[in-house]
């Protein structure tokens, strides 16, 4: 299979590198082919690449070596296909904060090079995610309805954060592929219950819904299949604390049980407990672990948004 069409899209349509400017690859041993190619395509298009390898990260929000992070926060450009995410580590908020362009890209394949969320038409995308964004920073409440279940939570004085998957901007960052608007819900405001059955970070795609309670902001209960794989979430207040709400965008993201895509499936909710510190929360935890919700009823303010999965806006 091969890897240098989503390589040219990532690099020349997402990032639009340029001659001269300084482009690093941070990959590990996982995901090391997909890295070389990135950094053959920074090559062929004038930019000095550079490659860095590291040992897989254990969680997601895990930091990467000192010697990393301080090689992003030098560099113009920065792309991380890696097995888990850097997307909400610090390395990653200090190369953004120093006006690099970042990528992150926890758990990609090669075939998301090919098919899938890559093949987007990415304007269409970001116009969408743009739009939701919008509505995330000015509703004050958001309830999700499923199955029954009713998870409702604060928004209030959040702002909502655009994943659109085009980041040519000084300082802009995101995930790839992408499509979602996320923000970070008011901390301990979280009350009810919900029911994952898309995907989980720390199992893959769900053969079985999972079942979570959550009071005050913090997951209380999970039951289902293979909870016992994300026990992480109970070792202490900061890692049961819901962190995240996004939204998926992008109708060309298929459920695989890899989050990066999954979180990006048109019309789906995503919660995650764990670290959000950046993008606007004051959680920082051991890890952030996604779930998906797949064909939620959601609310903003009572009006409803997604009707069964359906953007209605």
């Amino acid at each position: 299979m091969s890897l240098k069409k989503g390589s040219q899209v990532v690099l020349r349509d997402c990032l639009n590198v340029r001659p001269g400017e300084k482009v690093l690859i941070v990959s590990d041993d996982e995901k090391l082919k997909i890295g070389q190619a990135l950094y053959e395509e920074a090559q062929s298009l004038g930019a000095e690449g550079m490659l860095m390898v590291m040992k897989p990260r254990a969680v997601n929000g895990e930091e990467p070596p000192e010697p990393v992070a301080k090689a992003m926060a030098a560099a113009d450009v920065v792309i991380c296909p890696t097995v888990s995410s850097l997307t909400h580590t610090n390395a990653r908020i200090q190369a953004v904060k120093r006006g690099a362009r970042v990528a992150t890209m926890p758990g990609i394949t090669e075939e998301m090079f090919s098919e899938g969320a890559i093949t987007a038409d990415y304007n269409e995308v970001q116009a969408l995610t743009l739009k939701v964004t919008e509505l995330l920073t000015k509703a004050e409440t958001v309830k999700i309805i499923k199955d029954g279940f009713v998870l409702a939570m604060s928004l209030k004085g959040r702002k909502g954060v655009p994943s659109t998957g085009v980041y040519r901007d000084p300082g802009t960052s995101g995930n790839l592929p992408s499509g979602e608007a996320y923000i970070a819900p008011i901390e301990g405001t979280a009350q009810g219950e919900t029911v994952i059955d898309g995907s989980m970070v720390g199992i893959g795609k769900l053969c079985q819904p999972l079942h979570v309670k959550i009071l005050d902001g913090k997951l209380v209960e999970m039951r289902g299949q293979d909870a016992d794989k994300v026990q992480i979430l109970f070792a202490n207040e900061r890692n049961a604390s819901l962190g995240e709400l996004g939204i998926g965008t992008n109708p060309q993201a298929r459920l695989s049980g890899v989050i990066l895509e999954d979180e990006k499936v048109y019309g789906t909710v995503h919660i995650a407990f764990g670290t959000n510190t950046s993008f606007g929360g004051t959680v920082k935890a051991d890890c952030h672990l996604d779930g998906i919700i797949l064909k939620p009823d959601v609310y903003f303010d009572d009006i409803c948004i997604i009707a069964q999965g359906e953007f209605i806006i």
